[in-house]
This record gives structure tokens, C-alpha cells and sequence, in this order.
């Protein structure tokens, strides 16, 4: 029996194996919840593989690495098992499958990844030269696991990452992100009887979002994105305070580099204002040369599995495969549950393209990197 036809008949066990991840809330601010997931996802990696993670905690977040075999790694599989939804949403929205559909918090970004991680690589039998990193950061941009995954990946021969996929396509290249928070000090006044000896950084803050909003560029596809801001503190008071995040993304690094020089050079209009730049997480582009060679791969292995070709496509969102793509290892993304709507009410996976594509894994895992051992 081929490794397709053994997922294929376990395919209701991997539904069960989900269920119960996605059973465990995993929110990424809250490191309680965050725990409880970890020890979820280390007793299913024990399960198919035979071996107990590392449990590698930084900054009181807990992130998984299994290594198996010789060092460096000729293959890294990547994924995470942090959600964007909070505590208590699976009281209102419980895992449930209706037909050939799941849905649930986290079911496609990416818990359903993690399932078929871990049943690729109990299809794959020999895990010499194997690399597993799970974390639990990866949706507020990985900032406690950009170490332990390049880390883990360097040297290595090419990266899995098994982020969901929308329609089957494959992700080769993904933007870079760049994240600020732009603070305006002002001075604060009564707004009633002196507001004129305040210096109003609401004001201020949106003489600066008129800045910010121009330094995108669509012809080479840059977005600069002002988000979530804040003003103020009582509504009879000149605002003393105010601050808005920046989502900067672009293929091109030098694009990334024109907005960073932008933002930095940002003066106040306003006299007396001070305008402060900080950078937050960040992660570098995807190239599609990243990823040229193991899509090739891919098709080629999916075409001996009986798979339909896929479909390459370039994204703006990020994910870890940014991070192992930033220093030079091959990097293939996209190879989790087909499905949709992440990070969106109603989020889903097609259930029969989970045995399917953990063969694909499992087959891509057993094949990059043996040419040079």
C-alpha cells in the first residue's frame, strides 16, 4: 500500500487529530491558553513520530523543534499553531464538519497543517536529516521564533511550510513586511477653556496619516497601511497622545528600504508636536527564485501521486517561510489544507484534501535533499 493510500485510509483519524487541536484554543496573546496547545500539538508530534519535542520557551512562549537524524537538517517543515481568534470563540463557533467541510477557529490557519505534518511524517518512515519547528507566535509576526526557525533551517536543503491554501494553489513568493508604530506627543489642555495652550496630536497625527497614506506605490504593488490608532483619553481634553501602526509590504527589499527612509524622515506641522518612529516585527520577502526548484519538484511528485497540477502563486501575506527564504534556503509555502476565509468568521478546510496533500509532503520530505548525501 502506497503512502497515499495509507492517508487516504486515515484520513477519519486525521479529522479526529484535528478536532481535538482545534478543541484547543490557542489565541497568540495569551500564553496560558498558548501552553495548554503546546502540550496538544508535542503529544501529536509524539504520536506519529515517535520522539518528544524540544520545548524551547522564550519570553514565556512555548515553540516546538523536533530534530531527527544527522545535523544540519536537509529538510525543515515548518508551521504554527497560534491563532488570531480569542479565548472563548469556540463557545459560540465549535469545530464541526458538514460534509466534505470543517470549520472552526484556526482550522485553516493552521492547525490542519499540523495534522498533516505530522501524519507525512509517520508515512515517511525514515526521518533521518528531518527538522520539524512548530511555534506559537507566527500570527503577531514570530517575534520569539525568527531565531530558533532560521536557526534550524540553515544549511538545509529546503523549507516546507504548511500554511493553508486557497483553491490548491502553491505560495512561492510572498511580500516583505515591515511593521512601525508612528507616537505624536503633544500637550494636553482643557478643551473648553484653553485650548489654545494645548498641542492637539490628534491633529497632528492626522496631518502625519496623510503622509503615510502617499508612500505606498501600486504600480510596484508597495502597500503602506495606517491600522489601528489611538487619541487622546477623555473626550473634554486636548490630546496630549496619539499613535497609529504602519503595515508596510512589498516583493521589492529597496521598496521596503524607501518606506523605512520615509517614515524615519518624518517631521511634526505642528509647533511644539514630536513625531517618534519605533519598528516593529518585521519579516524580509519571499523571492519566487526561492522557490522555483521545489515547485518543480512538487509537480513532478504530485504527477506520480495522480494529483491535478498545481498552481503557483505570489502573496502579500507573510509567514515563516519568509524567514527561512531570508537566509537562502529553498522555501515551497502553501502546502496545508485547502480551504479558506483565515483569519475570517467561517473559516474552512475541504477534508478530502488532507490525506492528498500530506502525501505530497510526506513525499517532497523523503525526497529534497538526498541527491547530496
Amino acid at each position: 500500500m502506497s503512502a497515499l493510500e495509507k492517508l487516504r485510509a486515515v484520513a477519519p483519524v486525521m479529522i479526529e487529530d484535528l478536532a481535538e487541536l482545534v478543541g484547543t484554543e490557542s489565541p497568540s496573546a495569551d500564553v496560558d491558553a498558548i501552553a495548554r496547545c503546546a502540550d496538544v500539538v508535542a503529544e501529536l508530534g509524539r504520536r506519529y513520530t515517535g520522539a518528544a519535542p524540544e520545548r524551547i520557551v522564550v519570553a514565556d512562549r512555548p515553540h516546538l523543534r523536533w530534530r531527527f537524524g544527522s545535523a544540519p537538517p536537509r529538510v525543515v517543515l515548518i508551521g504554527h499553531f497560534d491563532t488570531v481568534w480569542p479565548l472563548g470563540t469556540l463557545k459560540r463557533w465549535p469545530f464541526a464538519v458538514d460534509g466534505i467541510r470543517a470549520t472552526g477557529p484556526g482550522v485553516v490557519d493552521m492547525k490542519a497543517g499540523l495534522v498533516m505534518l505530522f501524519h507525512a511524517l509517520a508515512q515517511l518512515g525514515d526521518l533521518d536529516g528531518v527538522a520539524v519547528v512548530v511555534n506559537s507566535d507566527e500570527e503577531i509576526g514570530s517575534p520569539t521564533s525568527t531565531k530558533l526557525i532560521e536557526d534550524t533551517a540553515r544549511g538545509a536543503a529546503g523549507a516546507l511550510v504548511l500554511e493553508g491554501s486557497a483553491e490548491g494553489r502553491l505560495k512561492v513568493a510572498r511580500k516583505g513586511i515591515a511593521h512601525y508604530s508612528v507616537r505624536v506627543v503633544g500637550r494636553a489642555a482643557h478643551a473648553g477653556i484653553a485650548p489654545h495652550l494645548g498641542i492637539n496630536a490628534g491633529v497632528e497625527l492626522a496631518h502625519q496619516l496623510l503622509r503615510i497614506a502617499e508612500l505606498g506605490d501600486p504600480e510596484r504593488t508597495t502597500t503602506v497601511t495606517p491600522t489601528d490608532a489611538v487619541v487622546g483619553t477623555t473626550s473634554n481634553t486636548v490630546p496630549a497622545e496619539a499613535r497609529v501602526s504602519i503595515d508596510a509590504r512589498s516583493f521589492d527589499p529597496a521598496e521596503l528600504a524607501r518606506v523605512d527612509a520615509a517614515l524615519r524622515d518624518l517631521r511634526p506641522v505642528l509647533p511644539g508636536a514630536q513625531v517618534r518612529v519605533e519598528p516593529g516585527p518585521s519579516r524580509p520577502a519571499m523571492p519566487e527564485t526561492a522557490a522555483t526548484e521545489l515547485f518543480a519538484l512538487a509537480q513532478r511528485l504530485g504527477a506520480e501521486l495522480g494529483l491535478p497540477p498545481f498552481t503557483a502563486e505570489a502573496v502579500g501575506g507573510g509567514s515563516d517561510g519568509n524567514f527561512t527564504a531570508g537566509i537562502g534556503v529553498r522555501t515551497l509555502d502553501g502546502l496545508g489544507a485547502v480551504g479558506g476565509k483565515a483569519h475570517a468568521e467561517g473559516e474552512w478546510i475541504d477534508l478530502t484534501s488532507l490525506p492528498d496533500r500530506a502525501a505530497l509532503v510526506c513525499a517532497l520530505a523523503g525526497a529534497i535533499g538526498q541527491d547530496a548525501r
